[in-house]
This record gives C-alpha cells, sequence and structure tokens, in this order.
C-alpha cells in the first residue's frame, strides 16, 4: 500500500474517506441491524419493502430514479422514530458491533494522514447518528453523513441532506471553502462508482476494494487501488465510546439490513 504523498502546497490538506467497505469491511447499516431489531426500534415487517428497495438499488446501478425512491423509503421508514433511543442504541453497542469490522490498513491509513498534518473527514450516506460516533472512535477530525430533520425529539421524516453520490463532492466543496483545503492536493477514498463526483473532486483519488466499474475508471486513469483485507479488533487502540451529538437519521439501509439478515439465517436453518 502507497503512502499517502506530501502536498508542496501550504494550504490545508484533507483526506476524505467513504465508510462502508472502505474503512469498515461491511456495511455500517448492517452491522447495527441487530441491535436496532433486539430493541424494537424496528421491524422485518416494517422492514421488508425498504430491504426490497436496497437490494435492487445496490445490484442495479445508482441512477437518479433509483436515488430517489431509496430516499422515499429511508423518510417513510424513519418517520417517528425517537432520536434518543437512536442515540443510546448505537452508544451501547458501538464497540461491540463496528471496532471488530475496521480494517487494520484504513486505520493505519488514517494514521498516516494525521501524522502528516491532513485532515482526515468521514463522508458516508449512512445516517449522522452513526457516522458520527464511528469517526469519533477513529479518531478523525469531522465527518458528514445523511442528516434528517426533528421535531420534538422524534425524525420528521424529511431529509435535509442525503450524503450520496454528487452530494459528497458537494460536501467536500463546503468543507474546503470553510477550511481553506486546496482540494488539488487532498485525497479521496472510496470503493463505490457511486463516488465517483468526490473522487473527481480531488486531486489524489484512491480506489479501495473498488466495485466492477470504479476498477475499470481507475484503471483507465491510473488511480491507485489499494486492496484493505484484514478487519482486525481495535478496542486496545480506541478509546472508550462517547456521547453521540449528532443528530438526524437516514438509515433505511438498517432496516434493509436487518431483514437481509434475518433472511440469510433462515435460509440456513432451511439448508
Amino acid at each position: 500500500m502507497s503512502e499517502p504523498s506530501s502536498s508542496p502546497t501550504t494550504a490545508p490538506v484533507a483526506a476524505f474517506f467513504d465508510l462502508d467497505k472502505t474503512i469498515i469491511a461491511s456495511s455500517s447499516a448492517l452491522a447495527f441491524s441487530k441491535p436496532f431489531l433486539q430493541q424494537g426500534l424496528i421491524n422485518r415487517r416494517a422492514a421488508l419493502k425498504s430491504a426490497y428497495a436496497q437490494l435492487v438499488f445496490s445490484l442495479s446501478g445508482a441512477d437518479a430514479d433509483r436515488t430517489d425512491r431509496l430516499r422515499a423509503e429511508i423518510s417513510a421508514l424513519c418517520t417517528g422514530w425517537d432520536v434518543s433511543q437512536v442515540r443510546a442504541i448505537v452508544n451501547e453497542t458501538l464497540h461491540d458491533v463496528v471496532a471488530p469490522l475496521v480494517y487494520a490498513e484504513a486505520a493505519d491509513l488514517i494514521a498516516e494522514h494525521k501524522a502528516q498534518g491532513h485532515d482526515v473527514i468521514v463522508l458516508s450516506a449512512t445516517g449522522e447518528e452513526v457516522v458520527t460516533p464511528i469517526a469519533e472512535m477513529l479518531g478523525t477530525t469531522r465527518s458528514i453523513g445523511t442528516r434528517m430533520s426533528v421535531v420534538d425529539g422524534r425524525y420528521s421524516g424529511e431529509l435535509e441532506f442525503y450524503c450520496y453520490g454528487e452530494n459528497k463532492a458537494v460536501a467536500a466543496k463546503q468543507l474546503a471553502a470553510e477550511h481553506g483545503y486546496d482540494l488539488s492536493a487532498c485525497h479521496a477514498y472510496s470503493d463505490s462508482s457511486t463516488d465517483l463526483p468526490l473522487l473527481e473532486v480531488v486531486g489524489q483519488p484512491h480506489a479501495v476494494n473498488p466495485d466492477r466499474a470504479l476498477r475499470k475508471v481507475a484503471t483507465e486513469r491510473g488511480w491507485p487501488v489499494h486492496s484493505f483485507t484484514n478487519p482486525v479488533s481495535l478496542r486496545a487502540r480506541i478509546p472508550a465510546p462517547s456521547a453521540v451529538v449528532a443528530v438526524g437519521l437516514g438509515v433505511g439501509a438498517v432496516a434493509a439490513g436487518a431483514t437481509l439478515y434475518g433472511l440469510s439465517r433462515r435460509r440456513r436453518r432451511d439448508a
């Protein structure tokens, strides 16, 4: 794995990281599906439609129509969820469900960027209430996830910001404007072709365990391709859970993960 190169610029440099299958060896939504299901926040019947939408979305690509349909599923499923309950579940289970999934290579790369004085930023379509504590656990500078509006302590069903596709590039540009980053010197890491807008907005794009479409683009353009294969428990290297201060959700994929988890167990029993 090549080390991040130093930049000759005096402007601050950031390294933007996708989360799922880039930093952790799974979906962050799937990782939290079991505790969400156990605590009664979701049930399989309510999750079925969302699970189907997520499966079709992941298999068929990421065009605008499918993206809009998935956003609608997220909004419908999460409306009325209690914000404090979501925060409590994530805090209580974070180290058990996420720490063993972190790629050692990703953790080392984050440490290398920090050692060079780079800001490290996680950008993820997963809800902020999941993304923020994971980013804090890893010691990153900041993070942005999908935000859902909150009314009287509950999710209203309205998405304030969907941190996906082109919107990740929008977030990177906004952060660059706020913090003075020279995007031509910045790095971005992702496994998915849906993050091409983010990868194209920085001067140092990296493909991590890329899907077929991203691998093709990376090969054609000469981008570095990293293979992360070693998820290990970082319990001894990370601090105890801290209070989650972010609000907003956007975890329709959590429900999808719960349903797929249950279906996969049923198939194994029936086999």
